[in-house]
């Protein structure tokens, strides 16, 4: 199956390219950003070596469906999706911290407090929790934003202040815009049947001074899902969730010795193993966006995306 790992497209008016760990962002002209979701992997901020099929067509379209579903809220970034791994929007210049909430003792949080943590990014996590308990009310754990290649660090709001990392102006609009996203995100995976756990947000400043949502929304690259049915039975008896996010992929490289630490190896992903992959993708697309998913034409990507680029930009 053929996937898309990497780009080198050069569009009319193009200044500049950045490559992030899935997402590859090209600067047109002053103002307009063409955002293009590939098939890498990333897990414990390390890119796996093979794509996933159909992966950044679903990142996408869940991302820009859920902007659209949130702009009432929340401002963003996008004007429009002239591909399915495509997305055109206002150039921003991005916070470096990511904005990461949590509802449910799970993944990194629950790592920290079986360690014996009690403090996560300055917020206190209360006694007597098992994994994926309910928080009485979702805490908000920022972590610092990676250039390519680094691992993101856990910083509390304290520290982001204290260190001019943002302005404590535009860091209460960021926490009241997360605070708000996650809600209606609540909302929506609780019509379909699921809970989302957690999830982070990333925003940045427009030119005219402007804070609005960026990159990615709701997709299993950033947030976890648990399926409603059974939660509390589950719960109850101490078992793992039922749940869709990229969880899986992390807890399957924990098994093989890997995570993301000096001297380690990622372990040989066999295609059985990247199909799998590939079709839990799909099934997070459709139970969440309740809608079943569209297989793009992958015959050749590469020039769909750059004759869809170009008409839009042409247009």
């Amino acid at each position: 199956m053929n996937t898309i790992t990497d780009t080198n497209f050069n569009f009319p008016g193009q200044q500049s390219v950045y490559k992030g760990k899935v997402r590859e962002v090209y600067s047109i002209n002053e103002d307009l950003l063409v955002m293009i979701a590939t098939d890498r992997l990333s897990a414990f901020d390390v890119v796996m070596p093979k794509g996933i099929p159909f992966k950044g067509q679903i990142l996408n379209q869940i991302a820009t469906k859920f902007m659209k579903q949130t702009e009432d809220l929340v401002p963003n970034w996008l004007i429009d999706t002239p591909d399915p791994n495509v997305a055109v929007g206002h150039r921003c210049e991005p916070f470096m911290v990511e904005m990461v909430i949590r509802g449910y003792l799970s993944g990194h949080a629950a790592r920290e407090y079986k360690a014996g943590k009690r403090m996560l990014c300055g917020v206190e996590m209360p006694e007597g929790m098992i994994e994926n308990d309910k928080f009485p009310s979702p805490i908000i754990t920022p972590a610092t934003k990676a250039e390519q290649g680094d691992h993101d660090e856990d910083i509390s709001r304290e520290d982001i202040l204290a260190r001019g990392i943002v302005s404590e102006e535009d860091y209460l609009i960021l926490e009241d815009y997360t605070r708000k996203l996650f809600q209606r995100g609540t909302e929506i995976a609780a019509q379909r049947g699921l809970i989302l756990v957690d999830t982070k947000y990333e925003f940045g400043k427009t030119k005219d001074g402007k804070i609005v949502l960026i990159d990615e929304i709701h997709t299993p690259d950033s947030s976890r899902y648990f399926y409603a049915d059974g939660y509390q039975e589950r719960q109850a008896k101490a078992e793992p969730q039922k749940q869709l996010s990229k969880e899986f992929v992390r807890q399957w490289l924990i098994s093989n010795d890997f995570q993301g630490l000096d001297g380690q190896t990622v372990p040989e992903m066999s295609d059985d193993y990247i199909k799998t992959v590939s079709d839990r993708y799909i099934e997070l697309y459709e139970n969440i966006m309740g809608e079943s998913f569209v297989k793009a034409d992958v015959s050749n990507i590469h020039e769909r995306i750059e004759k869809n680029v170009l008409g839009f930009l042409n247009a």
